[in-house]
């Protein structure tokens, strides 16, 4: 198995602030949109910077989406930040409008996703929005799973033409993908081959899975692990190449089972090469006040929870 290593645990939200404050000393056309998180969002060196490709909006997220549409039409490549549950849930019908259906160039940047907002709850833990943003036509949606991957697609879409929801976390967790590394949208990143069971993760379970997968090298079981930041377009070719090798799928991801990862993996195997698969996801519930540690260990998200899917899907083979 191939090792990686925890270069210091870094959060993901602040792979994403250095991103930008990136984006906005390489490129004019680059602005930044906020209700009211600056500091949350890590957008204080753009502003700083570029205060006058800065708008702070207030706790006016609909109205934000409205104004990144417009900025649109004159060139400009909005960035907008709030947290995830008012990213999608709270705007649902000003992204369906003024910027799917239009196919605007605007960039959808969404923190404190999932259950890792921790003491926050559950009316602030979102586990729908990769669900919400999938469905829309025109939309992409990217769900990278550390530091150095959030900031290298935080440059990455700024150079795609079209929406994008990029998906990040509150927490600090384990940094152990390439600093420098270049981003492929729609592209799956396979970590480590195997040959017994395929684990599919995307954002803060891509770790737990390589954490499993060395727990199951232990047992005798060869585990293959790809990294799926990109939900949607998905990599369906390297997806089936996988499957067709191993023959047995575990998806994972810090969302509900319903409209995720796992569900667009599932579209993809029922049409070309069906073999089992187990889901490692919320169980259709809403989350809780916790710590994320506590939150992702309650509900299954974390090593021992794939494993116990392993099994499963092992025994169905």
């Amino acid at each position: 198995m191939k090792k990686y290593t925890d270069t210091g645990k870094k959060d993901t939200r602040s792979g994403f602030g250095a991103g930008l404050a990136e984006l906005g000393r390489k490129n004019p056309n680059v602005v930044a949109l906020c209700a009211d998180l600056i500091g949350s969002l890590k957008m204080e060196k753009f502003q700083e910077e570029n205060p006058t490709r800065f708008f702070q909006v207030g706790i006016a997220e609909a109205n934000m989406m409205g104004i990144a549409a417009g900025l649109t039409i004159g060139g400009k490549i909005p960035f907008t930040g709030t947290f995830a549950a008012f990213s999608t849930g709270r705007v649902y019908d000003q992204i369906r409008q003024s910027i799917a259906y239009s196919n605007k160039n605007v960039k959808v940047c969404a923190s404190h996703a999932g259950l890792t907002l921790g003491e926050d709850g559950a009316t602030h833990q979102i586990l729908e929005d990769i669900g919400l943003m999938k469905m829309l036509p025109n939309m992409v949606v990217i769900n990278p799973c550390d530091y150095n991957q959030t900031k290298a697609a935080t440059l990455a879409i700024a150079d795609y033409v079209g929406p994008v929801y990029l998906r990040f976390g509150r927490p600090a967790v384990p940094n152990f993908t390439p600093e420098n590394q270049t981003f492929e949208i729609g592209k799956g990143i396979l970590l480590n081959e195997g040959t017994d069971v395929t684990l599919i993760a995307t954002g803060h379970l891509v770790w737990e899975a390589l954490l499993a997968c060395e727990v199951l090298e232990q047992r005798g079981i060869s585990a293959e692990v790809i990294d799926i930041h990109t939900i949607k377009p998905l990599d369906e070719e390297m997806i089936l190449a996988s499957a067709r090798k191993t023959k047995a799928v575990v998806t994972c991801e810090e969302h509900n089972y319903y409209g995720g990862l796992g569900e667009s993996v599932a579209r993809v195997l029922a049409q070309h090469y069906p073999v089992p698969q187990e889901f490692v996801a919320v169980d259709d519930t809403f989350g809780e006040s916790g710590t994320p540690a506590q939150l992702m260990q309650k509900y299954g998200l974390d090593k021992d929870g794939i494993l116990k899917a392993v099994e499963k899907v092992l025994k169905r083979k």
